[in-house]
């Protein structure tokens, strides 16, 4: 090999080292919150409302700087926090993570909840690098007290929808709520839309419709239902996104470039949050710093 390969394989090497470092030391643990104006899907003309989307928590103890960040949040001037599922991050932690997002439903603020996979199931071992090649591997590990789970957030004022339809009332106005299980598991065993589909008496000035993983069909669902605003997590963004490139996995069926934020599916309002955490077995970010949304809405 010559000097000036050496030389290039030498740099290489070191820059993928610092490039691992960062993701690994810096970037997981750098926490933001994302604003965002979204108008149009509020009916009747009322406005704003303004709701706090989090999601992907995968808490473990030991990680009380997230838990730091999700308490910051409580003093935002929110009228509903969602939590779109992954709360937990392996067994024991269900006291942890409804914990974590107690002070977000303080002064009696109404808090929302779908499950993720990981709220049910513990993670699987499996190499790092799997999730880039691997992003379609399902896999369930030991179960989870997902009853635990949505006891102790139902004590914190959260309401979980597993399979239904809830309307509650915020500051900002009327909201009905449409959200099943996590699709993640079996994509192909999702509900019939009338399940989620607000009865006569629970119209709102927000139609929302929930669920952790944003299979397309699974958002088909949530649209055939009449929802016009769709909250979803479960992507990590990409969790690894190449600058110019962007998201290089999904995790699911959904299109790359809406793997991330705002985008429309069938004329709704999606918004897919990149999260705040990652499995165990991958805790690593790049060019996605994880996240928490303040959404703000308009008629």
């Amino acid at each position: 090999m010559s000097a000036t390969a050496r030389r290039a394989l030498l740099g290489a090497t070191v820059t993928g080292l610092g490039c691992v470092a960062y993701g690994t030391l810096v970037e997981r643990r750098w926490y933001r919150l994302s604003r965002l104006r979204v108008e149009g899907v509020l009916r009747g003309g009322r406005g704003p409302l303004r709701i706090l989307h989090v999601t992907d928590l995968h808490l473990l103890p030991g990680q009380a700087h997230r838990v730091a960040f999700l308490h910051d949040l409580a003093d935002l001037d929110h009228d509903l926090v969602v939590a779109t599922g992954d709360l937990l991050g392996g067994p024991d932690a269900e006291d942890l993570a409804a914990a974590a997002l107690a002070p977000l439903t303080s002064r009696g603020r109404p808090g929302l909840v779908v499950l993720g996979s990981n709220d049910m199931f513990g993670p699987v071992f499996k190499a790092p690098w799997s999730y880039l090649t691997q992003p379609d591997r399902r896999s369930r590990g030991v179960p989870l007290d997902t009853q635990r789970l949505v006891d102790r957030l139902h004590g914190y004022g959260y309401r979980t929808l597993r399979g239904e339809v809830l309307r509650v009332e915020t500051p900002g106005g009327s909201v009905a709520a449409g959200g099943f299980d996590d699709p993640h598991l079996d994509p192909t065993n999702l509900p019939s839309p009338a399940v989620v589909t607000p009865r006569p008496g629970q119209e709102a000035d927000l139609h929302l419709g929930l669920v952790h993983a944003p299979y397309l069909g699974a958002l088909d669902v949530l649209a055939d239902a009449g929802h016009d605003l769709l909250l979803a997590g479960h992507t990590h963004g990409g969790q690894v996104r190449l600058p110019g490139v962007g998201a290089l996995v999904a995790n699911c069926d959904l299109p790359l470039q809406q793997a991330r934020g705002l985008s429309t599916h069938r004329g709704r309002v999606l918004h897919v949050s990149a999260g705040l955490g990652h499995s165990p077995y991958a805790p690593f970010r790049f060019a996605c710093r994880p996240e928490a949304t303040l959404l703000e809405l308009t008629g």
